[in-house]
């Protein structure tokens, strides 16, 4: 493959690395990383972490190293690279490793982490919550396009429901297990329904999704099961939520809360973080954007915790993520790694974005 093309983004993705299989890519990661010049090590999370420049403030660059599963053969057509996590979101770690390598702000600590976990249940994010230190500015590594700044995800709260019941004969009146759980996900949808009446935005509106289904019998027992997701606007609380799904569900339908649920964030748009993003986009010639997302991510778990000036930013098109075919123009690379350089620079000196 071409020496020509961005280093740090072709090596992150020749390591194949899905959920609870970061190491490798990790001990890569830290590697070159220290070769670019930055002090690197493996946190007890087995996150990747860097650091540049001894300043009295300081830029976190939150990225995640791990993808959602599907191997895709990495290659350049043209302008265009191929490979897993090539959107979501090794571009955007690895424009973040490039940019704080060549920056020479003095005035600014910068870490650069390539947590893991953020496709599963986040135990990266989890760790930094527990043990990291607040930054000044948290600028956290998922697709926007290079001249949008994502300032908001929805929430989210996962369930298991779950219908066991005796066998019965077919031709009888008594719903079967999986009758009864599809019924439950319809007045769920209809709830959904509702709710929605009014709210145009996507990102105002709860959405439900139902992730799989399963049933089976063993001749005396039948089972159902379905994984379903709420994605949560901004205002609903994750109780709120369980109670919905438990009351809409019915007694015949057992109830899980998988994983942690998130609630819906949105950062402030008049931070020194967000007018630095704005001005080094029109610096690259871009002409700036703001963008909700309907996902959830590691922002959703640090953001509240630390208010601090937020956002999210990152090459590629967010539609790709998690498909057979996700793939990043290395043009639009290189204009988010200059991006991510002016904008390091405005936060170095930050008279005009401080106002």
């Amino acid at each position: 493959m071409h020496n020509d093309l961005p280093q740090t983004l072709l090596g992150l993705l020749r390591i194949y690395s899905p959920s609870g299989h970061e190491n490798a890519a990790v001990q890569w990661l830290v590697q070159h990383m220290q070769a670019l010049g930055l002090r690197a090590h493996v946190d007890a999370a087995g996150n990747a972490v860097g650091a540049i420049g001894n300043g009295a403030r300081h830029l976190l660059l939150l990225g995640h190293i791990d993808t959602v599963p599907g191997e895709i053969d990495v290659r350049a057509e043209g302008d265009v690279l191929y490979g897993r996590g090539a959107v979501d979101a090794k571009g955007a770690l690895a424009a973040f490793v490039d940019a704080a390598a060549a920056s020479a702000a003095a005035d600014l600590t910068i870490t650069v982490i390539g947590a893991v976990g953020e496709e599963a249940a986040s135990p990266g994010a989890a760790h930094l919550r527990a043990q990291f230190a607040r930054p000044d500015y948290l600028l956290v590594g998922e697709p926007s396009g290079w001249e949008r700044v994502t300032l908001g995800y929805k929430g989210s709260a996962w369930f298991e429901l779950t219908v066991r019941r005796a066998i019965s004969h077919s031709a009888g009146e008594a719903a079967a297990a999986p009758e009864q759980a599809a019924a439950a996900w319809q007045r769920l949808q209809a709830w959904a329904r509702e709710f929605n009446t009014g709210r145009e935005r996507t990102f105002d509106q709860v959405t439900p999704l139902l992730r799989s289904m399963h049933s089976e019998n063993d001749g005396l027992e039948e089972i159902a099961r379905l994984q379903i997701c709420l994605r949560l606007p901004e205002g609903m609380h994750a109780a709120v939520a369980d109670d919905v799904v438990r009351m809409l569900s019915g007694p015949e339908v057992t109830v899980t809360a998988r994983g942690e649920a998130l609630p819906a964030y949105r950062a402030a748009k008049n931070t020194p973080l967000v007018r630095a993003a704005l001005a080094a986009i029109r610096t690259a010639g871009g002409q700036p954007q703001f963008v909700l997302k309907t996902g959830t991510s590691d922002l959703n778990i640090l953001g509240p915790l630390w208010d601090c000036p937020a956002a999210a930013y990152g090459p590629g098109d967010s539609a790709l993520d998690h498909t057979p075919h996700e793939h990043l123009s290395l043009r639009e690379y290189a204009r988010s790694v200059s991006v991510l350089r002016a904008l390091i620079e405005g936060l170095a000196t930050p008279s005009s974005y401080s106002r």
